[in-house]
């Protein structure tokens, strides 16, 4: 998959290592569908100086955070200077946590 990096590979693999090849690939189709791109939080996160605060927060599903970047402008701009430094980190808690949920959907079926 294009955009994924070292950690995040060796993750998938420790993750579905017992997946036979066809819940591999199923796994695969949908955590590709629903992961984000670091590149793409940190555009949104940049974009919270010059428009609207909290965009990727709500990409991430964190609609509460985002609304409070919303109604703070982003806690002044301080809280989007963090997350504009801590974009990978937040991108990789939201891409674990959604490729969790992914493999326990595939171990339902």
């Amino acid at each position: 998959m294009p955009g994924i990096d070292h950690e995040e590979l060796i993750w998938l693999e420790e993750l579905t290592k017992k997946f036979d090849p066809e819940a591999r690939k199923k796994f695969l189709y949908l955590y590709q569908g629903r992961r984000k791109d670091p590149q793409t939080i940190l555009l949104t996160c940049l974009l919270g100086f010059v428009l609207v605060n909290g965009i990727h927060r709500f990409l991430m599903d964190q609609i509460l955070m985002g609304l409070l970047f919303l109604f703070t402008c982003g806690f002044c701009f301080i809280g989007t200077i963090i997350d504009a430094v801590n974009y990978r980190k937040l991108t990789w808690e939201y891409n674990k946590q959604v490729s969790l949920e992914v493999a326990s959907m595939i171990g339902k079926f």
